[in-house]
């Protein structure tokens, strides 16, 4: 789970997530969306592979990217139950009461 919470914590990663949610993309396609050196987007990519976010299929010198949901779903909801908050536990997340 560590993994994963350190993939989301980056907002480039967190920013290709939303993009592959909306369908699978090749390196070349998602890299569109950014103005940061092909490197540095690879090693963003190994970050999301490492903590199976996303797999890829390579076709010549194509890369596709797809979006592993599951394991974002299992590691929000394990990281819910971790801290008290369930779907059928009957607990509820309170507003937090702010002083001034």
């Amino acid at each position: 789970m560590n993994s994963v919470f350190k993939a989301l914590s980056d907002p480039t990663r967190r920013r290709i997530l939303q993009l592959l949610r909306e369908r699978p993309m090749t390196a070349g396609q998602i890299a569109e969306h950014f103005d940061i050196a092909k490197p540095t987007l690879s090693a963003h990519f190994a970050v999301l592979r490492e903590a199976d976010l996303v797999y890829s299929d390579k076709m010549g010198t194509s890369v596709t990217y797809h979006l592993k949901l599951s394991v974002l779903e299992d590691a929000l909801l394990s990281f819910a139950e971790t801290v008290g908050v369930g779907l059928g536990g009957g607990h509820a997340l309170k507003p937090s009461r702010r002083t001034r």
